[in-house]
């Protein structure tokens, strides 16, 4: 089954004046129930409008957008997502616990079961002991964690990020990566993932789908396969494989041929 189809999808901001802009150019994209998807191009080339038309932050021009078997507005109603920004976006003056909560509350979740989920949703992700703090008292990558808590909390079945460890630091980031991915592998979430880091795409992702500069259109779909997501994996030749390859895609060349021994 499909989590998100994107079908013929054109969006244009401003239409019909001076400073009208082509965004996204007759789109199509599938991400199936589980799958780990990669949105990855040049700077302005619309992976973040793609990310808010599934997220119906915004419509589109023509075309479609299906989320959960259902349109990308009653999906957002349904709360059918769950999303996570480049910045945490925590409200200073909750609590870790009560920011998690929040998505929860905002559905008329009793009181009770809020906390246990959010005390859930934080050993998930590795803060239980945390849930009294302040984000202020936080790292940064703490306070992503956070963020991915509470964009798990109402068990969306996908997950929407737009560069969440892009601020960070190497090795912070390199950690999150492998959480997230054993958050989404306990929990089942299909991921759409924008990235503007080729090795991120490559080691999170079951694909990594290349888009074309201004207008976007989707230029290459890379299926990944590692020997495994850790430090082995990263590694491994089929990583730097696949590197390679998703390189000669956003350069618009064929990937090199290697010859037979």
């Amino acid at each position: 089954m499909s989590s998100v189809v994107v079908d013929k999808v054109t969006k244009v901001f401003n239409q019909g004046r001076p400073d009208e802009v082509l965004a996204l150019d007759n789109v199509d994209l599938t991400v199936g129930d589980g799958e780990f998807v990669s949105l990855i191009g040049p700077s302005g080339c619309g992976k973040s409008t793609l990310l808010r038309l599934v997220a119906d932050l915004i419509a589109p021009t023509t075309g479609t957008v299906t989320v959960a078997g259902k349109d990308a507005g009653n999906a957002r109603k349904d709360q059918a997502y769950g999303i996570a920004f480049q910045q945490a976006g925590l409200f200073e003056w909750r609590t870790v616990r009560r920011n998690v909560e929040l998505p929860l509350e905002l559905r008329g979740v009793s009181r009770s079961e809020r906390k246990a989920r959010a005390e859930q949703m934080l050993q998930l992700v590795g803060l239980a002991d945390f849930a009294g703090h302040y984000p202020g008292q936080l790292s940064g990558g703490m306070q992503q964690r956070v963020a991915i808590a509470r964009a798990l909390a109402v068990q969306p079945p996908l997950l929407l990020m737009d560069e969440p460890f892009g601020a960070l630091d190497e090795m912070t980031r390199e950690r999150l990566q492998s959480e997230l991915l054993g958050i989404c592998t306990a929990t089942k979430t299909s991921v759409i993932f924008v990235t503007h880091s080729i090795s991120e795409a490559v080691f999170l992702s079951d694909r990594v789908v290349v888009m074309s500069a201004r207008p976007g259109r989707i230029t290459a779909d890379v299926a990944v396969t590692l020997p495994s997501r850790d430090d082995a994996g990263r590694q491994s030749p089929a990583f730097f494989e696949k590197i390679t390859e998703v390189r000669q895609a956003l350069r618009g060349t064929p990937a090199p041929i290697t010859a037979e021994a």
